[in-house]
């Protein structure tokens, strides 16, 4: 039995379905139910270790603490610990962008 007891949002609800209906539509609706089966078990094991997530650190550069972080990747699961419940507020895909700096420039 898990020690904190964790809800999916109505926004993490939303950002699943939008993730999975994109993959169904782009890629297969196999890798799409493999999407669910695996990030599933992502956001309900924080009902154990809520505390092992770290700050995002967009948040942490503007003082709130509130929220943390899990990667499933290539996703970002951000949810909030209240008291024994843990809400997952947000999943969505990390796109990384990186700035290269070229000496001519």
């Amino acid at each position: 039995m898990s020690a904190f007891e964790v809800f999916l949002t109505e926004d993490g609800s939303r950002d699943l379905l939008e993730l999975y209906d994109y993959i169904a539509k782009n890629d297969s609706p196999v890798k799409a139910d493999h999407l669910l089966e695996n990030i599933e078990p992502a956001f309900t094991s924080l009902g154990e270790f809520p505390e092992r997530g770290t700050y995002p650190p967009e948040l942490l550069d503007i003082g709130i603490r509130e929220y943390r972080k899990r990667f499933f990747k290539p996703y970002r699961i951000i949810y909030r610990v209240i008291g024994q419940h843990v809400y997952v507020l947000l999943i969505a895909e990390v796109i990384a962008t990186r700035i290269y700096h070229h000496p001519f420039i």
